[in-house]
């Protein structure tokens, strides 16, 4: 339990977290409140204040709640962003609020460093539909062929290929390795719009994939960006690369959750329509409450297990199953993956 604090204390600590979130949506019909921000403030002071006792560092993924993003955080963003930050980071102990697969990776790369998941064994559509048994047999049919993964994948998969990537690089990284032929995994809908990014650029390859989808991205249809625009004349598309090709090519804007961040920050239009998770359009109310946002639906349940309760339960007397480990072998192995990606992201 936090421990206990003034009301002075409190009330300051409210009216700091409604200066961040007061502009956020909690649900499409009602934002936070002062006092939404008050039941929070305990919990917010007594994280920050453990953070500091443990040498601690909360990294926190665009997705989660926006009362972890700008509570807690020491720094929030996408897959790319945090790999970079968790292999920079000095502290002690990680908290990685966020799906299993990135708290995987920031053990990965600091083998040294605890690393703790509030939500536990939260899972994720994408890293959870392929094994590395699974590429094992994949690679076998196709010999010699170049492996990339995406970020979203497990520690198994990761250590059976040449590089790994994100989003935010997958296009670049994918012109750089050699061939006329690429094994992508896991996400089969980013993999097609990879194959077109590229025959667009002039190097054309064919696009090997297996595995799954995005439970969130997947959902979106051509419709849904029709709608947009005949509900909102001038409206500004973005999407996110793990959405259906079809959807893609009709949205002003593709890219990653930085990439589609970037692009509202720099340009100007009546209304942005973001097909991606809720936690984003979070970000982008409490960056920019200046511009305005339309999110047709699309919430990672995942994600959202991560809360400011079990990220005190992580610092305070981490459990097992927040606890996270990879074997040496598997870890090795990865890792060359990963830090392939940051070389060939140069």
């Amino acid at each position: 339990m936090p421990n206990a604090f003034t009301q002075e204390q409190i009330t300051q600590e409210a009216h700091r977290l409604y200066g961040l979130l007061g502009s956020v949506s909690k649900t499409k019909a009602a934002r936070w409140t002062l006092d939404d921000c008050r039941a929070a403030a305990p919990l917010t002071l007594e994280i920050n204040r453990l953070k500091k006792e443990k040498n601690a560092v909360i990294l926190a993924h665009s997705y989660t709640g926006p009362d972890l993003v700008y509570g807690v955080a020491d720094f929030r963003g996408d897959s790319y962003e945090l790999s970079l930050k968790a292999r920079e980071v000095s502290a002690d102990v990680i908290i990685f609020a966020g799906v299993w697969f990135m708290a995987e990776t920031a053990k990965i790369i600091n083998p040294q460093k605890q690393v703790f998941i509030p939500a536990g064994r939260a899972g994720c559509t994408l890293a959870d539909s392929m094994t590395g048994a699974d590429l094992m047999r994949l690679k076998a049919k196709h010999p010699g062929v170049p492996v990339l993964c995406y970020i979203n994948s497990s520690a198994d998969v990761k250590a059976q290929c040449d590089a790994c990537v994100t989003s935010g690089n997958v296009f670049d990284i994918a012109q750089k390795l050699p061939g006329k032929e690429l094994i992508f995994v896991p996400d089969m809908l980013m993999a097609q719009n990879l194959e077109a990014e590229l025959k667009r650029r002039g190097t054309p390859k064919k696009i090997i994939s297996s595995g799954g989808s995005c439970c969130v991205h997947d959902k979106y249809r051509p419709e849904h960006v029709k709608k947009l625009r005949a509900d909102y004349p001038g409206i500004s598309v973005v999407a996110h690369p793990e959405c259906p090709i079809e959807v893609c090519e009709l949205c002003d804007y593709v890219g990653s959750t930085k990439g589609m961040a970037a692009y509202v920050a720099r340009t100007q239009a009546p209304v942005y329509g973001m097909l991606t998770e809720f936690g984003l359009v979070n970000r982008m109310e409490a960056e920019h409450p200046d511009k305005k946002f339309i999110w047709p639906f699309g919430v990672c349940s995942y994600m959202k297990r991560n809360t400011l309760a079990n990220t005190l339960q992580a610092l305070a007397d981490p459990l097992p199953a927040q606890t996270v480990s990879v074997d040496e072998q598997t870890a090795a192995a990865a890792r060359k993956a990963i830090e392939k990606m940051f070389e060939l992201a140069q």
